[in-house]
């Protein structure tokens, strides 16, 4: 008798022998045993994993005799001649070399007859998806509404390229990977039936490279007995398969986790001048970095993981060496590498390279991190984390808020007084005594005028001092934007801010809620509450800065005139405002700016340089 490979020789023949598809095995048998027996179904899932193997066990239930029954015998006459391919009713159809109309007009002209000696007649097409769009389409009234005597049962690797129509109807099964550790279990029984020994760590080396196909596995232990004989160790399926040792991967997980460069370049260069294929290393190390990550992430509980209780003392070992975001970023690094090192020429230079990446990135910091030291480093000095440098500017006194001085003007008339109203407030109007116009006039130019009732007192004599202790307490970007403005008017409970035709740009950034609340906020504390308006300057051809919202001018912002006789009646131009001094901006203080660090994270970008805009001047 003719040598029969093991993948063959072991092939499941009823339900309860396949390895890791019990979702699949469990619900054909109950559909059986219920009689709710569709007329289509598809299996899909990677290759070796029983899609074709379920297929004729599904056939064996449906026509063996005295069926359907999910517990049939193998035996079972009927049941032999479809596990030898010498059924009538049970044809199995190569969907790659059949893929044409023709052989699908075929197949429904021979479905119309009745099946020759079993109760259905079945269909296996494997690969399906190899149909052409034609062929499917003409299988489709078939497929929709079969004679009862026929059923069909599809296999694919590749469920994307059947069309939707033809997926709509059928029942699908989609078969899994089988866990390492069934793999492991079904070879060593093989093992133990061929007479073969065999270590548990040749097996799992076997079921690493096998990739959840038990198919793939059992013909690796086929070609290694072959190559063996009677004992297999762990070495003989590494250099057959070019695979890393576990302690391997171990030894070069360690460097990686202790960031030892140098030792993790050495544990590579032995394993690519030992032939080790450098995509499986790859594949290795990141299935053994992502157990990793997952060990830690769930404290411990290794049900989430296919590892054996030796593998889950060396991850619990590997978990004290770095923290989760530390190993974390060293898995993006080599998740990114995966698919480039296929297109690289210098491989073993790629990965050499990936390797250092990998290292930086595990003692890499995160700026959330750097900037939670910060925080807690200023928060230790005893400084707000999120003050700005105002904070440390000196307050006027409650003294100084509610004062309001006032120079006298340069008196033309040497016998008027010029001393101050020695009250704040004006008297009444009925109390004021009565004068000449003349009296009157020159009394009026001297003396400094109070302000109206509904006016706020400010705290320093020159309101454009006001103006400066704002913008210097602002955040360094609204800083910047603030001082291309001019103090107009203080009036009636709200201050009105100027920006010149050129600095429209400036005044759109400030003109917010945002940046209003806080203004008024400062405004506040610096004794002078009141609400903020920002408006733009147009410039008369005498080079005069005029709002463009027109705001009567406050006493408190006029300057004072030059006394004049009453028959002086030209007014005098007003003054160009002087521009506020420019202000110093700390490189590190402008970075603590919650915008500015926004920004830096956002763009994984740092400071270069930080450049003052100067302030506009009055009349330009």
């Amino acid at each position: 008798m003719s040598y029969q490979v093991i993948a063959r020789k072991y092939r499941p023949q009823r339900f309860e022998d396949v390895v890791g598809q019990e979702h699949v095995t469990q619900t054909l048998g109950n559909a059986i045993r219920s009689g709710r027996i569709a007329h289509a179904y598809l299996f899909c899932g990677p290759r070796g994993t029983g899609k074709t193997t379920v297929a004729r066990i599904f056939a064996k239930a449906l026509n063996c005799t005295d069926g359907p029954k999910a517990d049939f015998d193998v035996a079972d006459p009927r049941c032999q001649e479809i596990a030898e391919g010498r059924s009538l009713d049970v044809l199995e159809i190569d969907g790659a070399s059949n893929n044409g109309v023709e052989q699908v007009r075929e197949l429904r002209e021979t479905a119309r007859f009745a099946p020759a000696s079993s109760r259905f007649k079945i269909y296996i097409i494997d690969e399906v998806h190899m149909l052409s769009v034609a062929a499917f389409n003409a299988l489709l009234k078939t497929l929709e509404e079969p004679p009862k005597h026929v059923k069909f049962l599809f296999a694919t690797t590749d469920p994307e390229k059947v069309l939707p129509t033809i997926l709509s109807r059928c029942q699908r099964f989609d078969l899994r990977r089988i866990p390492s550790s069934l793999i492991v279990s079904h070879l060593a029984s093989i093992s133990r039936t061929e007479g073969v020994q065999t270590s548990d760590a040749a097996l799992l080396a076997i079921a690493r490279g096998a990739d959840g196909g038990m198919r793939d596995a059992e013909s690796t232990l086929d070609q290694l007995i072959s190559f063996c004989g009677e004992r297999i160790e762990e070495a003989d399926v590494l250099a057959m398969f070019g695979l890393a040792a576990r302690s391997q991967i171990l030894a070069l997980t360690r460097a990686l986790l202790e960031a030892r460069p140098a030792d993790a370049l050495r544990e590579l260069d032995s394993l690519a001048r030992n032939g080790k294929d450098l995509g499986r290393l790859l594949n290795d190390l990141l299935g053994h970095l992502r157990n990793l990550l997952v060990f830690q992430v769930a404290q411990g509980d290794i049900s989430l993981l296919e590892v054996s209780e030796l593998e889950a003392g060396e991850l619990k070992e590997l978990a004290q060496l770095a923290p989760t975001d530390a190993v974390t970023r060293v898995l993006e690094v080599f998740s990114a590498a995966e698919g480039r090192l296929r297109d690289a020429v210098a491989r073993k230079i790629f990965f050499e390279v990936t390797l250092l990446k990998a290292i930086q990135a595990r003692n890499a910091v995160s700026l959330d991190t750097v900037l939670h030291q910060l925080q807690r480093l200023r928060t230790a000095s005893g400084s707000d984390p999120a003050s700005t440098p105002a904070t440390s500017l000196p307050t006027p006194p409650p003294a100084a808020r509610a004062r309001v001085t006032t120079p006298p003007a340069p008196a033309s008339n040497p016998g008027v007084s010029h001393a101050p109203p020695p009250a704040p407030a004006p008297a009444p109007p009925s109390s004021a005594p009565t004068a000449s116009p003349a009296t009157a006039t020159a009394t009026t130019v001297a003396a400094p005028t109070p302000p109206p009732a509904s006016s706020i007192p400010l705290p320093t004599g020159d309101p454009r001092a006001l103006w400066e202790q704002v913008v210097v307490s602002a955040a360094p970007m609204t800083r910047a934007s603030l001082q291309a403005g001019q103090p107009q008017s203080f009036d009636r409970g709200t201050l009105v801010v100027g920006f010149g035709p050129s600095h429209d740009t400036q005044r759109a950034l400030v003109d917010t809620d945002r940046v209003r609340k806080a203004v008024e906020a400062r405004l506040g504390e610096l004794g002078a509450p009141a609400t903020v308006r920002f408006v733009r300057l147009n410039e008369d051809p005498s080079g005069v800065s005029i709002p463009a919202a027109t705001t009567p001018p406050s006493p408190a912002l006029a300057p004072a005139a030059t006394a004049t006789p009453a028959s002086s009646a030209a007014p005098a131009p007003r003054a160009r405002p002087e521009k506020v001094a420019p202000i110093k901006i700390d490189p590190n203080e402008f970075k603590n700016d919650p915008l500015i660090r926004e920004a830096l994270e956002l763009f994984k970008g740092h400071l270069v340089e930080v450049q003052r805009q100067e302030p506009p001047e009055a009349g330009r």
